[in-house]
């Protein structure tokens, strides 16, 4: 099915053609029909199957006969990264025609941000916690909005959003259309669809939290002191073009990124550490192909849309299987094929079977022959201290005191460090002025 027989405008219809999507994915050949004619749409869909483009597309087939000068769709995305995207998307998609998006998200000048929503962009992308700021200083007016789209709103509830969600639909009067994409539908999501939406056409794309087609899963397992070794041994030994790796702490991003650079590969970091600056150099980079290699956080889990990512490598072990879903959906996007693994200790065992529950599979388990599982865990370079309470002169471990009696008898008045000559203490000296 091609993108016209959708009813798209020719110009969009072009553009489609252009970016070389060749005809709809599911979500989007159930989602734009009913949402060109007007209606409410809630759709759930695992990551990676096209969602942007399932509500990007009928929001600005409405916009483009519209006059200028005024906002009249709003997109909230949970994420810097994702709103970013969804903006650059938005852009491509809107090539042809007079609409015009801005971003809206922390991290970035509020002036610059002010001055954008005073000229009455088309469509503004945000998050929920600068739109608010905007709201609180009056900088922006919603009035005219009558498309709301929630993206990835899951993520949202997760991340805390609900209440800022509640807060700016109560500030859009005009609105008359509601979009709402979720990767999930837990109770809170529909509850929040059931408040929020009017009679919505329903798109469900897969299992809920089921992994995309076409990636292949398998788990290593190793001793949790051996997990960087075996890293680096497979991005070493294996043929891996571009490599997503997750990590569960900025900490370990920083440090893993540093020993796979000391290895020789071109390696880009993605975590809350970085500057919007360094997130936005290393995004491009990775898309351009000029890393081989991005260490990130969850982050990235819904926020990095690359189309040729070959290998999605976690190195811990999700504690909530949607998390795990949408870090492998990195990869095989686009229809394209790709591989997902997962480094699990054996205190991780437990994650991984409700990960497997979720996935509705059991992951192979692969053990490599030529690298060495037997390695000890590193001693401590640090010597243990004292037991508390010893009385042997150091601090004690948790108060940073020490103890009594530690430095033998106590010290005549004026011997401390007030007068080093003794006697008595020195008077204070008087103030001036």
């Amino acid at each position: 099915m091609p993108f016209k027989s959708l009813g798209l405008h020719p110009l969009l219809v072009r553009a489609t053609r252009e970016l070389e999507y060749t005809e709809p994915t599911p979500v989007q050949a159930g989602a734009i029909p009913p949402a060109l004619a007007g209606r409410d749409v809630i759709a759930t869909a695992q990551t990676g199957t096209g969602k942007t483009a399932a509500f990007l597309l009928p929001v600005l087939h409405r916009l483009i006969d519209l006059p200028r000068g005024v906002s009249r769709a709003l997109v909230v995305s949970p994420t810097r990264e994702l709103a970013e995207q969804i903006e650059e998307s938005c852009r491509k998609l809107a090539r042809h025609t007079q609409a015009k998006a801005t971003l809206v998200v922390g991290g970035r000048p509020m002036g610059a941000q002010e001055r954008a929503l005073r000229a009455g962009p088309d469509v503004v992308v945000a998050t929920p916690g600068r739109l608010i700021d905007h709201l609180r200083q009056g900088t922006v007016r919603f009035d005219r909005v009558t498309a709301l789209v929630l993206d990835e709103a899951d993520r949202m509830l997760d991340m805390g959003f609900l209440p800022d969600i509640k807060r700016i639909i109560d500030r859009l009067p005009a609105r008359n259309q509601t979009l709402l994409f979720s990767a999930t539908m837990p109770p809170v999501i529909a509850k929040l669809a059931g408040d929020i939406l009017r009679n919505p056409a329903t798109v469900q794309i897969g299992r809920r939290a089921a992994a995309a087609v076409g990636i292949t899963q398998a788990a290593y397992p190793v001793p949790a002191h051996l997990k960087t070794a075996l890293l680096r041994h497979l991005l070493g030994n294996t043929e891996m073009p571009s490599v997503l790796v997750f990590t569960r702490t900025k900490h370990s991003a920083k440090k893993l990124a540093r020993m796979i650079a000391a290895d020789g590969f071109k390696v880009a970091e993605l975590h809350s550490n970085r500057t919007p600056a360094q997130r936005t150099k290393a995004m491009e980079g990775f898309r351009r192909g000029e890393f081989q290699v991005m260490v990130a956080t969850n982050i990235a889990a819904r926020g990095l849309d690359v189309d040729h990512i070959t290998h999605v490598i976690s190195v811990d072990v999700p504690d909530v299987p949607e998390d795990y879903v949408h870090r492998i959906g990195r990869t095989a996007r686009a229809g394209a094929e790709g591989d997902a693994f997962v480094l699990v200790s054996r205190e991780e065992e437990g994650s991984l079977s409700q990960i497997e529950r979720q996935v509705g599979q059991r992951l192979p388990r692969v053990t490599l022959p030529d690298f060495d599982y037997s390695a000890a865990a590193p001693k401590p370079t640090h010597k243990a201290g004292p037991a508390l309470g010893t009385g042997n002169g150091r601090k004690s471990a948790r108060s940073g005191h020490r103890p009594p009696g530690a430095n033998g008898p106590p010290k005549p008045p004026g011997s401390g460090r007030g007068n080093p000559r003794g006697g008595p203490p020195r008077p204070p000296r008087p103030r001036h002025g």
